[in-house]
């Protein structure tokens, strides 16, 4: 389970990632110099430089979501009852593992109408990253300066839609997603007026009335509702720090509280990190599940560099002590 949200108009991209265990993610950056290499097409020696969490295995970033230093997004999330991959090669196709695809991507696009142009050339693998690892069933939502999109590995290859409410979620695709926004569409942010009973004095009971009627629990419909909600009414005024919190308040709001979210095989689910790309910096922030502190990372730092380099999330909680 997870969360994607993309605002271009104030460069900011980042998800929650929600899950029942860790799965070795660090923070990683990605430098132009480190070579790419794929398993069925050349390598690229050099590439955009690039930063997100992921898991690092042999010098290879395998990425759940990051950002390039052109300000392109792109985040990996679960899509398990419709994801679909090929077993074989298309003739005339990018042949591409899912793991394979964010490197791809941002490696060599600036934005997302190249990006769209390079995806509609690829066929998912069905290969994971080596025997025995599961293959992970995905979707993605890929953002930048010029819009947002989503792409689906189905049957008949990667669907491509435009993601005009910026948000991502999982199951069902995105069509139903965004079909499903229309029976919220009177909900708003001001106390509703008393449509139900015209004729009968209703008082009003206190403040918080308006989103009434917003979907609470964490289906992935619901999250959804909620964050489309909030990606139209948040208010980002005041300086620039201040407005990368208020992102990570609107993750918070799709977040998984442990003990919420029960799997089938008992174990909890919770949001074990909550990541933001500020595109105007190229910093890359992120907070763990039992930190709570906001950390960055900056993509500046040495992007001309050869190796992978990892920074451990920092999982303890931290707190400023004023007396």
């Amino acid at each position: 389970m997870c969360t994607s949200l993309a605002l271009p108009e104030h460069a900011l991209y980042g998800r929650n990632l929600d899950l029942d265990t860790h799965f070795g993610e660090q923070v990683l950056l990605a430098p132009r110099g480190l070579a790419f290499t794929f398993r069925h097409l050349p390598p690229l020696p050099r590439h955009y430089a690039m930063v997100g969490m992921g898991n690092a295995v042999q010098n290879t970033p395998l990425f759940a979501e990051a950002a390039n230093e052109k300000g392109l997004y792109m985040a990996g999330l679960y899509f398990p009852a419709s994801a679909q991959y090929f077993d074989a090669p298309v003739p005339g196709a990018r042949f591409v593992a899912p793991y394979e695809l964010i490197p791809l991507v941002l490696g060599q696009c600036a934005t997302v109408a190249e990006a769209r142009a390079l995806l509609q050339t690829v066929r998912l693998a069905a290969e994971p990253f080596a025997p025995g690892w599961p293959l992970a069933p995905l979707h993605w939502q890929v953002a930048g300066p010029d819009g947002v999109l989503v792409a689906e590995p189905r049957a008949d290859g990667l669907r491509l839609y435009d993601d005009d409410t910026g948000v991502l979620t999982n199951e069902p695709p995105y069509p139903f997603h965004r079909t499903n926004l229309a029976q919220y569409r009177g909900v708003g942010p001001a106390t509703p007026p008393n449509t139900v009973a015209p004729g009968v004095e209703l008082d009003v009971f206190g403040q918080g009335l308006g989103g009434l009627g917003l979907p609470g629990g964490a289906s992935p419909t619901a999250r959804f509702v909620r964050a489309a909600y909030l990606r139209a009414h948040a208010v980002f005024d005041g300086e620039r720090p201040a407005q990368v919190v208020q992102f990570f308040h609107m993750l918070d709001a799709v977040a998984m509280v442990r003990g919420s979210v029960r799997t089938a095989e008992g174990r909890w689910d919770k949001t074990i990190y909550s990541c933001c790309f500020d595109a105007q910096t190229r910093t890359y922030y992120y907070k763990t599940y039992d930190g709570g502190t906001l950390h960055a990372v900056r993509l500046d730092a040495e992007p001309d560099g050869d190796a992978l380099r990892a920074y451990p999330p920092a999982q303890d909680a931290a707190f400023v002590w004023q007396n």
